[in-house]
């Protein structure tokens, strides 16, 4: 991992907690990695580990009953957490973009897609309107969607999936932003788009020269797309990596059982059966003592009950979170 001073973006022991009837329940608990100007980094783990509460933390997009308790989100020497408001609207969609998990639910169904991606230019950049829609329609074309001249005119729902996707996509470079966040970017798409979409994404990073943290719980993804990945369960860290470590020794038994779960990896190739990690994510609101994931982990012993693994470095400049001594 770089040091602080070359990341484009820094989060240091970020924190975000709801206020439920049921208490204070932690989505992100003392989450912290660097994203290098030009990455990519993933951010890994199964529904509800936390990802993308901390990618909305990273942009606070938080809404009352959550809040950032505590931590820095450092971007380009700015703390994004004590940023005014009014400040913190200048960085949404211009220096940070974030293309969202659901385009169908992102996208507003009563204006057009091309209205949609003028908004953001108007606004950062100032265009006058007939040079915003110009633009819209040149991204448009930059995504791949064909005829895009009147495709800008269309509503969301003339769209196919993949092309809301790409429209998503469109809006979310439309100010060239230094980093894009892809939260789930080819979900619910079939094999072949999901393909094209992530060709678009790594040529278009190639062509800014922007940084992406790419959120999925898709490890082929990951192999193909990141450099760095940042593993998450029940809103902590376990592991901090890069890609070639993360796949040729895999340390923490979470990341283990990931990766045996993937079809193709290791012995899976001739296995008839992929393994599987027994259990679910814990309840944030009932979160076991000691290890959080001891209760699905096939090595925990007596340790793991009583304290709460730290997250520390071991050989290869990596982190993990466990008791079981480590080795590269």
């Amino acid at each position: 991992m770089r040091a602080v001073s070359d990341a484009l973006l820094s989060v240091r022991n970020l924190v975000t907690e709801f206020r439920t009837d049921g208490g204070v329940l932690r989505a992100v608990d003392d989450v912290s990695f660097d994203i290098p100007a030009g990455a990519t980094v993933a951010v890994v783990g199964e529904s509800g580990c936390g990802k993308s509460v901390t990618s909305l933390s990273i942009l606070r997009l938080i809404q009352p009953p959550g809040r950032i308790a505590s931590g820095q989100v450092l971007f380009e020497g700015r703390d994004l957490v004590t940023l005014p408001e009014r400040e913190m609207r200048a960085v949404r969609g211009a220096r940070i973009a974030m293309i969202f998990q659901e385009p169908m639910s992102s996208l507003n169904p009563v204006y057009t897609v091309g209205d949609q991606i003028i908004e953001s230019l108007v606004i950062h950049q100032k265009r006058s309107k007939r040079d915003a829609w110009n633009r819209a329609v040149e991204l448009l074309g930059l995504v791949g969607i064909p005829s895009p001249e009147t495709r800008a005119k269309a509503y969301p729902h003339q769209l196919s999936g993949g092309m809301r996707q790409r429209v998503m996509i469109a809006i979310a470079l439309a100010c060239e932003p230094k980093l894009l966040i892809a939260d789930e970017p080819t979900t619910a798409l079939d094999v072949t788009i999901q393909a094209q979409i992530l060709e678009l994404l790594a040529s278009l990073r190639t062509r800014l020269g922007m940084a992406v943290m790419l959120i999925t719980h898709d490890l082929g993804l990951v192999a193909e797309f990141a450099e760095q990945v940042v593993v998450m369960y029940a809103g902590r860290v376990v592991e901090r990596a890069t890609v070639k470590q993360l796949f040729r020794s895999p340390q923490h038994p979470y990341t283990r059982g990931l990766l045996r779960s993937v079809p193709g990896y290791g012995d899976n190739r001739t296995a008839r059966r992929l393994p599987t990690i027994a259990g679910v994510v814990p309840d944030l609101r009932d979160l076991p003592g000691g290890c959080r994931f001891r209760d699905r982990c096939d090595v925990a012993f007596d340790r793991c009950a009583r304290e709460e693994p730290a997250l520390r470095p071991i050989a290869d400049d990596r982190l993990v979170r466990c008791h079981l001594e480590s080795t590269p």
